[in-house]
Formats: structure tokens, C-alpha cells, sequence
């Protein structure tokens, strides 16, 4: 079977500097996490948030000041809504009954008997539990995935995809980490939903090597190499445009979107990205680092005729 495809850069020549650079990253990320830890939104510490409708359209430092006058100077809300009329308030403490009327006194006063809100509390207990949970799933998705791989290819495959989705999950973590960005429930999604997509691309690229494997006999370490760099290109046009489809769609819902998913859709784009990288510079030359150390069978004595 010719394999042979036009190679306009050689991935695998550069392997090294792709680790280099992604282990710099994790290394970074794994500083930021022991220095300054998540920036967790309510969802994972004990709190309170309130959206709150005013139904007219306000700014940040209006609402600000209305926080201010009950009591709350310390608190930074954000103005969102279509017309720029919903007020978010995050609050470290959990509040108690008189004090979210208060709030909602306060900004009944400036702008009417319109105002409506909406209240969401997490306990300390719901918090620690939640927080759990996300490890166990993050943890549960890598282990069926590993498994799978495992069981349609070969453990070299395995331990390059897992690898790989795990650094494309911690990437994300990593980011959000360094730039102080909120953590939230949607967040978790996003993560869980970026290893599934950095699966799909490593098992396309995974499925076109073992294929190209089947039907090539290579003699040496440079011949393999070159059949892995075929496998990329072969398979990068497909790659890439799903990666740009899905890019594109979460771009939108970053522009356009409310405040409640910009995150959502910050932490998809940058997984996204992630896992189209590590992809074609991580696991697949991962992959070829494993078969390089693997043993050559030895070869049977030939049967004499009696």
C-alpha cells in the first residue's frame, strides 16, 4: 500500500521541542495552581449569587453603588442581559434571608417594584462534595477512555491518547489558573466535553498509523518516523476543519453569548485548540517514542526436514 502524501512540515523531526515546550507549560501551570490555586466561583465554595432584573438598563458602577448603600461595598457585580438590565453578585458568605431582602430592597428603591431575583446558595458541605465529584469524573472519563483505546489498538496508543487528553484537560485548568479566570460548573463541562473532542482527533490519526502500519514494512527507527509524518498530513485537512467548525461556534457563543456562558465557551476554545495540538504534536510522536523502544521479536529457529 503506498502511503505517500505531501509533508509540508515534519512533525516528528521537532518532537522534542513540542515536549519541551509542552512540559514548560504543565510546569507553569502546576506553579500557578500551588501558588495562587483556582479562582472558584460560588459553585465550589460556599456562597451566595444573586442575577437580579431590574428592567432597565444600568451600569456596573450603578449597581455598585446600590450594593454599597446595603451594605456590600465590597462586592464587584457584573452587568449583563440583552438590554443590560440583569445584575450577577457573588458573595463569599452565605446569606442569610434578611440580608438577600435587604439587597433586594435596595435596588426596589432606585428602580422599582419591577425587580425580581433570583437566588442561589451553596453550603460548605455541597461545596466540598462538588468538588470531589469533578476529580471523579474527570478521573472515571480518562480511565474508559485509556481502556477503550486500549482494546480497539494497543497499549502504546493508550498511554500516548491518555496522555495527551490529560494535558489538553490540565491546559485548560492551567489557563484559568494563571489568568485568575472564575471556575464554575459550565467549566467542568467544557473540560469533560474537550477530552471527548481530543479523543475523537487522536483516534482518526491513531486509526490512519495503525492502518498505514498494517500494510507498510518498515525496516528502521526513520522509516517509521516518516510513516507517522505521513499519517499526520493524511489526516490533517480532516482534523483541522473539524476542529474550526466546532472553533467557530464557540467563538459565537463567546462574542454574543450572555456572562454566564462566556467562560463555557472560553474554556472550549482553548481546549479545542489544546487538543487539536497535542493531537499531531504530542501523542501521535508519543506513540512513535514507545514503538521505538520496543523490543524486536526474536526470530524462530527454522524447522529442519526429517
Amino acid at each position: 500500500m503506498n502511503y505517500k502524501t505531501t509533508v509540508h512540515f515534519d512533525f516528528v523531526k521537532h518532537r522534542n521541542k513540542f515536549f519541551a515546550f509542552s512540559i514548560a507549560l504543565t510546569v507553569l501551570g502546576i506553579l500557578s495552581l500551588f501558588i495562587f490555586n483556582m479562582n472558584f466561583g460560588v459553585d465550589f465554595k460556599a456562597g451566595t449569587n444573586m442575577d437580579i432584573s431590574v428592567g432597565k438598563k444600568l451600569t456596573q458602577q450603578d449597581a455598585k453603588d446600590v450594593l454599597s448603600g446595603a451594605g456590600f461595598a465590597d462586592v464587584t457585580p457584573t452587568v449583563g442581559g440583552d438590554k443590560g438590565d440583569r445584575v450577577s453578585a457573588r458573595f463569599d458568605e452565605v446569606l442569610e434571608q434578611t440580608e438577600v431582602k435587604q439587597i433586594q430592597e435596595a435596588f426596589k428603591a432606585k428602580y422599582g417594584d419591577k425587580v425580581s431575583a433570583e437566588v442561589s446558595i451553596v453550603s460548605p458541605d455541597m461545596a466540598q462534595e462538588l468538588g470531589k465529584k469533578t476529580i471523579i469524573a474527570v478521573l472515571v472519563a480518562s480511565v474508559l477512555i485509556m481502556l477503550y483505546v486500549m482494546i480497539r489498538f494497543e497499549w502504546r496508543f493508550a498511554v500516548a491518547a491518555n496522555i495527551a487528553i490529560l494535558y489538553d484537560a490540565f491546559v485548560v485548568v492551567a489557563l484559568f489558573s494563571i489568568f485568575r479566570l472564575e471556575v464554575d460548573l459550565p467549566f467542568i463541562a467544557a473540560v469533560l466535553t474537550t477530552i471527548g473532542y481530543s479523543i475523537n482527533d487522536k483516534i482518526v490519526i491513531f486509526d490512519r498509523i495503525r492502518e498505514n502500519l498494517r500494510f507498510g514494512k518498515f525496516k528502521n527507527q526513520e522509516q517509521l518516523s516518516d510513516m507517522v509524518n505521513q499519517s499526520l498530513w493524511q489526516t490533517m485537512a480532516r482534523n483541522v476543519y473539524t476542529v474550526l467548525a466546532v472553533l467557530v461556534i464557540a467563538a459565537c457563543l463567546f462574542i454574543f453569548g450572555s456572562e454566564s456562558i462566556k467562560l463555557f465557551a472560553l474554556a472550549k476554545m482553548i481546549g479545542l485548540a489544546s487538543g487539536a495540538y497535542s493531537s499531531i504534536c504530542i501523542a501521535a510522536p508519543l506513540w512513535l517514542v514507545l514503538k521505538g523502544k520496543q523490543k524486536p521479536k526474536a526470530k524462530q529457529p527454522a524447522k529442519t526436514a526429517v
